[in-house]
Formats: structure tokens, C-alpha cells, sequence
């Protein structure tokens, strides 16, 4: 049995931030005449808030730019991903949450045209990002696909996201990323080893040069890398076969390694004094697993 998710990887620079939502309506349009097939398209972080000005009045730009979750952007997004009948991820958008808060937030638009999951960056890039921090991890499902699941940029250098996206039901991680700085093969790398330790299918889509640094992957669910891009602005596509988690859960990776069945009914729980918490056996089976 198959379950199959054509997805297709946006490395594109930035649009500048406050300009009208028809043009990235046009981006989007041409990148599903360019490929039909594709059922499931990811834009990079922020990719709607790009910047025209220096960079101390990059925080003034996104302040001028954010708009609550209910606001005449996701109202256009939802349209367009219906119109086009596909699963839209715009990247994220500058969020303007209660009492003025911002938020940097993943948005996911279903085919039917409605915003079915909002994820706030739980691990904003600090000092350097402006926002408030998430407290929630999100995942949501895409029928006769599977389970997805969000972090943003930085967050894929805390290995609590990807396991408690994991532990969630989530068999895909998207992460829609800016990185403009020389860490980049770091996060590759961090990429896979969350995709190996998890055993999910990891997809991060980075904003391309000159603004990025581009290298957008798509790491399977044994951490092979079955895309990657380099600087400039291209589409990476892939179709993801979920059901490739569930035999490498089954079965192990390569063979041997089945992370999720670690704990028999005799194990006791294990402290987390560092989480005031613990790791109960009982517990440990993902979502649906």
C-alpha cells in the first residue's frame, strides 16, 4: 500500500512585505501550471515579509506588516489555495496576535480553501527576531496522506520540536526557513539527524541567494537525502511516499534500529529532572502508531 504526497519546495527570494497578496497569487499560480501534478506546495519563512529597508528597520517593517490569523491575508491565501485546489503553505507570516503580540506563524490552506493549521515559532532566532515565542506544537492531517507537522528555522536546533511533532502522529516535519547566515550546513545536517532519531520524512525549504543561502532537502524517513538544491532560486519536487515511515518503524532503520519500540510493559519511567518531567514507557508509542 501506498501513500503518496506530491510536494514541491519553493527556494525563492523573499516578496517585499506590504505588497499586494495578487502578486504572490501570480507566483503560486505559475509554479502549479509549471507543475500539475503537485498537490502539496511550501514557500519560505517570511517569504511574504521581505525587507526594502535597512536592517535596524526591519522590526518597523514586520510591525507594519502583521495581521491577526482572521485578517485579509489569510481570507486571500485561503482563496487562492482553493482556487488552485492544492495544500498551501505560504511559508510563515508576521502574526498579530492578542494585545498587539507578534508571532512569527506557519500557516497551512487546504484544497477546499480554508486555514486548517497556524503554528507560532516556538524557539524565535533571539536576539534577532522581534517575536514572542509559541506555546504549542501543531500538527494536522492530510487525508489519504498522512500526519504533518511544523517547526520554523531556528526551532530545528532544539530536538524536543521534532520529537514531540514525532511523538504527535507527525510522519512529515515541514520547515519553511531564512536562513541568510553561514550555519546553513549545520541545519542540514540537523535536518537529517531528526529525520534518523524520529524516523519521519524532514522537508526544509530555505529562502534562496542573494537574500539566503538557499540548500533547500528533503530528507527521508532513514535520513537519506533525496533533494537538495543549491543557492539559487529553483522548485524542488518529491513525491513522498508515507507509508515508507511505517516500514521503517516496522522494520527498523536499515533494518535494524526501531526507536519507538524501546520500552517493554517491565521498564519503569525514567526522570527528566532537566523537564521537571519523565519518560513513561507507557507513553511512548507515537499518535496512531
Amino acid at each position: 500500500m501506498s501513500r503518496p504526497l506530491s510536494i514541491a519546495l519553493a527556494q525563492a527570494a523573499p516578496r517585499q512585505a506590504g505588497e499586494p497578496i495578487s502578486g504572490f497569487a501570480r507566483e503560486v499560480e505559475e509554479l502549479a501550471g509549471r507543475f500539475p501534478g503537485v498537490r502539496f506546495a511550501v514557500f519560505p519563512e517570511f517569504h511574504l515579509h521581505g525587507t526594502c529597508g535597512p536592517a535596524g528597520e526591519r522590526a518597523a517593517e514586520l510591525e507594519a506588516s502583521a495581521e491577526p490569523l482572521d485578517g485579509p491575508r489569510s481570507k486571500a491565501l485561503a482563496e487562492l489555495a482553493g482556487d488552485l485546489g492544492i495544500w498551501l503553505v505560504p511559508g510563515s507570516v508576521c502574526e498579530r496576535g492578542p494585545g498587539g503580540a507578534l508571532y512569527n506563524t506557519a500557516l497551512a490552506f487546504s484544497p477546499e480553501g480554508r486555514l486548517v493549521a497556524s503554528y507560532r515559532k516556538v524557539f524565535p532566532w533571539r536576539p534577532y527576531e522581534p517575536h514572542r515565542p509559541g506555546d504549542r506544537f501543531v500538527v494536522f492531517d492530510v487525508p489519504e496522506a498522512g500526519r504533518v507537522g511544523f517547526a520554523i528555522c531556528y526551532d530545528i536546533w532544539f530536538p524536543e520540536v521534532a520529537r514531540h511533532l514525532a511523538w504527535m502522529g507527525a510522519e512529515v516535519i515541514v520547515v519553511p526557513a531564512r536562513t541568510t547566515t553561514s550555519d546553513r550546513p549545520q541545519e542540514l545536517v540537523l535536518a537529517r539527524a531528526h529525520a534518523i532519531a524520529n524516523q519521519v520524512y524532514v522537508v526544509s525549504v530555505n529562502t534562496a541567494a542573494p537574500v539566503g543561502t538557499g540548500h533547500s532537502l528533503v530528507a527521508d524517513p532513514e535520513g537519506r537525502v533525496r533533494a537538495e538544491a543549491g543557492e539559487a532560486a529553483t522548485v524542488l519536487t518529491d513525491v513522498l511516499d508515507l507509508d515508507d515511515v511505517t516500514r521503517v518503524r516496522r522494520y527498523g532503520t536499515a533494518g535494524l534500529n526501531r526507536v519507538w519500540e524501546q520500552f517493554t510493559e517491565a521498564d519503569r519511567p525514567i526522570d527528566l529532572p532537566l523537564y521537571q518531567g519523565r519518560i513513561d514507557p507507557s507513553r511512548w508509542t507515537p499518535a496512531g502508531g
